[in-house]
Parts: C-alpha cells; structure tokens; sequence
C-alpha cells in the first residue's frame, strides 16, 4: 500500500473512531471522560481573573440522576425519550475559587442587581446560535442559590434539540458581560460530540 493512501486510511479509521459512540459502566467513569478537556465536552476559559467553564451534560447524565435504585428497560427508555429532546449545558463562573457573589460586587446594591440577574436575568445574558446567526431558543434555566458554600457560580441551560441546528459544524455560545469587566466570552461547541454523546450502561 502507498504511503499516501496509508495516511489516508489511518485518518479514516481515527476520524470513525473519534465519532464513535461511547458507553461507560458507570457514572463516575462517565464523568471522568466528559471532564477531560480533550473529549471537548467541556471547555474552559479565563478571562480577567475570572475562570468560565462550559460543560455539555449528555442524555443518560439526567437519566441517571432521576432513577430510583430499583427500574427497568422501560424506565430508562421513557427518561431517555424524555431527556433526549434537549440541549443540557452547565456554566460555571468563579474568581479564586469563589462564587460570583462572593467576588463580583463591591457593595450592597450591586450585590442586589448580581443575585436578581443570576435569578432571573441570565436568559439575555447567554446565548446559542449558528455560525449563520441562528438562534436557538432558551426553554429553561436553573440557578442554585449557593450562599457562599460552592467553589463557583453554577447554572442549568435547556435548549430544544433542534436537528436543524445540529447539521451545522459547531454552535456558538457566548456569555454577555456580567458586571465582571470581562467582556463578551465565547465558546464553540462541536456538534459531533452531541450527536454521538456517551452514554451509560444501565444495569
């Protein structure tokens, strides 16, 4: 065999393998994939002393998390039907391992408008488009009130699973300014890897 067609199939056999889809005993071992940064389902940034981290949380992550420790196929095809209909992405913010609350504002009354805009304001802050500008449409959000007891702030994002937006090669997601002086940050999300997401193994 030539050496070019050798290059060639070897980049075949990687480029299959990298979208084949995975399946893990546990959640831990799960987790343990997603949180490498090479996997590309989570992504980081640091900007003005402030660390972002975006993470995509596949299908079977809510699955697992709603089951009782007794169930059956059926159970788990239900929540799957169920969950598989969305986009899950986790934001976190912090500053030396702090929240934003904790960090963010420099008296009362900011300290007001941070917590009334992480409660109820971050579906204009976030947004998810294509790189033609399309928008997807945010149908849910979740913001735990920490009180200073977490290492950051962190937020729950529900998208539609639109295939449409999914044929393209990425979305972009980007995170307005949050009174930070960071500016705009912004993340591009493959879609490879939530078309081919990991999942677990229910036993």
């Amino acid at each position: 065999m030539k050496f070019s067609h050798l290059l060639l199939f070897t980049i075949c056999i990687v480029f299959l393998y990298s979208c084949t889809q995975k399946s893990f005993d546990s959640k831990d071992e799960l987790w343990e994939f997603l949180r490498n940064d090479d996997n590309e389902y989570l992504h980081k940034k640091s900007v003005n002393g402030y660390d972002f981290s975006l993470l995509y949380k596949p299908t079977d992550i809510l699955v697992d998390q709603e089951l009782r420790d007794k169930y059956s196929e059926k159970e788990i095809q239900n929540l799957r039907n169920k969950y598989s209909q969305y986009l899950y992405f986790t934001l976190s913010i912090s500053r030396g391992n702090k929240e934003l609350l904790s960090t963010a504002p420099k008296n009362r009354q900011e300290f007001g408008a941070m917590v009334n805009q992480l409660a109820f304001g971050m579906g204009k802050k976030v947004h998810v488009f294509t790189p033609q500008k399309d928008t997807l449409e945010l149908l849910d959000y979740v913001y735990p009130r920490m009180y200073g007891m977490s290492k950051s702030t962190s937020m729950l994002f529900v998208y539609p699973r639109d295939n449409k937006f999914l044929q393209e090669e990425y979305l972009n997601i980007t995170i307005e300014d949050l009174g930070t002086y960071t500016g705009e940050v912004k993340f591009k999300i493959p879609t490879r890897r939530i078309k081919n997401e990991p999942k677990l193994k229910f036993k």
